[in-house]
């Protein structure tokens, strides 16, 4: 058995000897919850931002495609191609609108990581281009 430590001047053990021993990995644990969220937190917003910056894209890329006489029927096939796969595979195009400018408008829904509290959330994005006509050609 090791020897009880005392103070010189008070002859008394110190405070707190061994029976704070593993409290701080005890608090650490408690803890440890609210970094996790605060972690999910961030990649969830990294999420929106990044899921926001593709149905920009598809948009863009969407309208410019309607906006050409020539490939304008293939312009939801290309708003998906500019889009990463899993975020294409749930994002609506819609059809373009518009006489001298064609719109198009992409929906692409949020993808959740925060266990529902996000709910079912969408981003929509629109872009315009000028049409693309013959008479412009000539």
């Amino acid at each position: 058995m090791a020897p009880v430590r005392t103070s010189r001047a008070t002859g008394r053990r110190p405070r707190g000897g061994g029976r704070d021993r593993g409290s701080t990995a005890i608090e650490y644990l408690g803890f440890l919850p609210v970094l996790i969220m605060i972690g999910l937190a961030g990649i969830q917003l990294g999420l929106v931002a990044f899921t926001a910056q593709q149905a920009g894209t598809a948009a863009r890329a969407a309208a410019r495609t309607a906006a050409q006489e020539d490939v304008s029927g293939s312009y939801a096939q290309v708003g998906r191609a500019s889009m990463t796969g899993w975020v294409a595979e749930g994002a609506r195009i819609s059809p373009p609108a518009g006489g001298d400018a064609v719109t198009v408008t992409v929906t692409v829904r949020i993808p959740d990581i925060l266990l529902g509290l996000l709910g079912d959330r969408t981003v929509e994005k629109s872009a315009t281009m000028p049409r693309d006509s013959a008479m412009s050609r000539d």
